[in-house]
């Protein structure tokens, strides 16, 4: 579910939760046989019926009256003893009524299941996810509301039963569910589309119906969010676009997905939409390759100050847009959110959830590693080029191994995906529908694209890292400043990592950056109040003066940003001295020139890649390891290639990066 939703309460189990065990040695059979990594097993699991009341004023779907029964994934799969899992909905479960607080199932479920399907189909020609694909996309369209002035929007739950709830408890935004843009709305364009793309010629009668559809809910989006068009207001100092799905690059994107695919197949009508919602996302790229947050396609425009890994298709959508639109202007973002930020966070860690701005939240769930592999391999194939296949293949790794844990997360033998990665390595074993669904849109994706597929499934293990490191404002060696503890981690538009520092002026701090053989970019993570100005004066680093920036649309006054200092640092020790104003610090992001990143397993991959001012010589490979270099610049297009047996020297262009595969 989305991370900006209330946290989920644990349920309480009952009468209406099923358990059931999964049968994993026919799966890995059929897996063996086929060479595939995808297996619905799990996702079949979750699939459950209901049939909705009859006459329920405001929703139906294509041929109810003939086949009243809906087609749905349970929300969540609890892990049990002896490798089963117990199919749970979402809040309480009022064991008198059969209810949950929120539902069993889920639109933004439905839909990504639908699409799970679709693509499955489409691939592979197999009848049974045709049927399946088909029934999701009844449900999908059932939870659309169809008259009065939310007409096109979508109610998010249902009960076991088919009973729509439009307001869940814990209460969602909007509320009730279908009274505003929503990220199930979005999504539910993105079904939609692909599943209009996908009938077209199989079943003109349904693919006619979903083209309807898909024209209700987008017509919402014209409504309400896209009468903004060309409109910018500010957020925290930063020109943002009005015309965004709820504010959102991330919902914004999923539905170009939907929106671009229909338009492929035919419908006309959905390419003005596709194409203002793609120039919306594109205005949210950001930052430098020196600068947070590195060239990154934004989520949110409320907050400058956040980026998350969950829902981040933005350069997915623009690679997709660009090449229908043939429009270099909506491509090139992708293309720097791949080259600088998503090296970044390669060799950083991985697809941590947040952060916010600092690296705050590092679970890592597969919603988000799935959002950086699609968004790779659509820019693969839109530029032709081989860097991102390459780098999707070193992202997708994170599915079987190659994350913090070691620990494989999709499993091809059952179709299990596991829930989460923790940041002290410990892995949620249970098995919901949208991990499910994510592990599978990855495996879909890399069933596409073989050679990827290899190189991700050979690296299992993360050998080294030196990349972006945090250090706390609290753990200063010496200072003379005050220490506080904030009321809230979350300010409303950010997060606080921990404690913080104020330093009035004439006070100082020290931090002690441990050693380097490479220079470093220090950004300071400042508090500031609009209009306040703080100046202060940093060792090595220059002087720093910081204005807080006028609020605009963001939820709270004062904002939480990164600062790149003028220079680099070069020695151990970072010290600060507030000459003007109360500077007041969350903490030090510390980015090393050269970052790099070694996954081992039965395959050896290696990235090195620039933030530098210059070109930079640095050596990649392994002594004894034959392996194929490839050296990209900033854009990557590549430069050279060099087969070796041992280390080679490369020199890495400002921005480029150099890739070894052996």
């Amino acid at each position: 579910m989305n991370a900006r939703r209330s946290a989920r309460i644990t349920a309480v189990l009952g009468t209406a939760a099923l358990a059931v065990s999964l049968t994993a040695v026919p799966a890995a059979a059929a897996t063996a046989s086929t060479g595939a990594l995808t297996n619905l097993d799990h996702l079949d699991f979750l699939l459950d019926e209901a049939t909705p009341p009859a006459d329920v004023a405001g929703h139906s779907t294509y041929r109810q009256a003939e086949e009243p029964t809906l087609l749905a994934p349970w929300t969540y799969a609890d892990a049990r003893d002896g490798g089963t899992f117990e199919r749970v909905g979402g809040g309480p479960l009022d064991s008198a009524t059969g209810d949950w607080g929120q539902g069993a199932y889920n639109a933004d479920d439905n839909t990504r299941a639908a699409v799970v399907y679709t693509r499955h189909w489409e691939l592979t020609g197999d009848t049974d996810s045709r049927q399946k694909a088909y029934e999701l996309l009844r449900t999908v369209a059932y939870h659309q509301t169809t008259e009065g002035p939310s007409a096109g929007n979508v109610v998010l739950w249902m009960q076991p039963d088919g009973e729509l709830n439009p307001s869940a408890e814990p209460i969602e935004l909007p509320d009730p569910s279908d009274s505003g843009p929503s990220y199930w709305t979005a999504r539910t364009v993105w079904a939609l589309g692909e599943g209009y793309a996908a009938f077209a010629d199989d079943d003109p009668a349904f693919a006619a119906f979903l083209k309807e559809r898909l024209a209700l809910s987008r017509g919402a989006i014209e409504r309400d969010v896209l009468s903004k068009y060309g409109q910018y207001v500010e957020s925290d100092g930063m020109r943002v676009p009005a015309w965004l799905i709820t504010d959102g690059a991330d919902a914004s994107a999923e539905a170009v997905l939907g929106l671009v695919a229909a338009v492929r197949a035919g419908d006309d009508t959905s390419a003005t939409a596709a194409r203002q919602l793609a120039e919306g996302v594109a205005a949210m790229a950001s930052g430098s390759p020196r600068q947070w947050p590195y060239g990154a396609v934004l989520p949110w425009a409320q907050s400058p100050a956040i980026w998350h890994a969950w829902g981040s298709q933005m350069p997915a959508a623009l690679a997709v847009a660009g090449d229908l639109f043939d429009d270099d202007a909506l491509v090139e973002p992708a293309i720097t959110d791949a080259t600088s930020f998503t090296t970044t966070l390669l060799t950083a860690g991985g697809p941590d959830n947040g952060w916010n701005p600092s690296p705050t939240d590092r679970v890592q769930i597969a919603y988000g590693a799935d959002s950086r592999v699609q968004s790779l391999l659509a820019l693969a194939d839109t530029t032709g080029s081989d860097a991102f296949a390459q780098l999707a293949g070193l992202q997708a790794a994170w599915f079987f191994g190659a994350n913090h844990a070691g620990a494989q997360m999709y499993d091809p033998a059952t179709g299990v995906t596991y829930d989460g990665l923790q940041p002290d390595g410990t892995v949620n074993r249970n098995s919901g529908a949208e991990s499910t669904i994510h592990g599978l849109l990855t495996a879909l994706a890399l069933d596409a694209h073989p050679a990827v597929a290899a190189r991700a499934t050979a690296l299992t293990a993360v050998d080294s890292r030196v990349g972006l490191e945090y250090v706390e404002a609290e753990d200063a060696t010496r200072t003379d400043g005050t220490v506080f503890t904030p009321e809230s981690s979350w300010t409303g538009e950010s997060s606080w990592s921990g404690d913080g520092l104020t330093l009035q002026p004439r006070q100082s701090a020290t931090w002690d950056l441990g050693a380097s053989d490479v220079r470093r970019w220090v950004e300071p993570v400042v508090k500031t109040e609009p209009g306040v100005t703080t100046t202060s004066t940093w060792r090595n680093g220059g002087l720093l003066n910081v204005t807080g920036p006028a609020q605009g649309i963001s939820p709270t006054p004062g904002a939480l940003l990164p600062y790149r200092l003028i220079a680099p640092v070069s020695g151990t020790d970072v010290r600060v001295t507030a000459l003007r104003g109360d500077l007041t610090l969350d903490g030090l992001i510390v980015r090393p020139w050269i970052s790099r990143l070694v996954l081992g397993g039965d395959a050896r991959g290696e990235l090195v890649h620039s933030s530098a001012i210059a070109p930079q010589r640095t050596t990649i490979g392994a002594d004894g390891v034959p392996s194929t270099v490839k050296v990209y610049n900033a854009s990557g297009s590549l430069l050279r290639t060099t087969s070796t047996d041992g280390v080679v020297a490369v020199v890495v262009r400002a921005g480029g990066f150099a890739i070894a595969e052996g």
